[in-house]
């Protein structure tokens, strides 16, 4: 995928990639498990300080954005939707400033 499309890729994209991500790194791509848009990551016990750190690592390698100290908050990184909605923001607002 070129740098001009990741910037223009839509949200359920990012939500789908986030999701696949989530599910193979922390629940270990088990299948009973039903993962919903908008469980909380912390409150469910999936993602923890550490798995954080995963997840950002993900977001910057694969969609190529930079997440701040600042923003590492569970406005921002809580569930798929979160996740997939401050990720888009951050493409936008990448591809406004190219």
């Amino acid at each position: 995928m070129t740098s001009q499309s990741k910037k223009q890729m839509p949200t359920t994209e990012v939500r789908t990639q986030v999701r696949q991500f989530v599910v193979n790194s922390f629940l270990f791509g088990q299948s009973g498990h039903t993962l919903n848009d908008d469980d909380s990551f912390l409150d469910l016990g999936i993602v923890d300080s550490t798995g954080v750190l995963e997840l950002v690592g993900f977001l910057e390698t694969q969609f190529h954005v930079s997440v701040a100290n600042d923003e590492l908050i569970p406005d921002n990184l809580d569930s798929v939707s979160k996740v997939a909605t401050f990720v888009s923001a951050k493409l936008r607002l990448n591809a406004e400033q190219s």
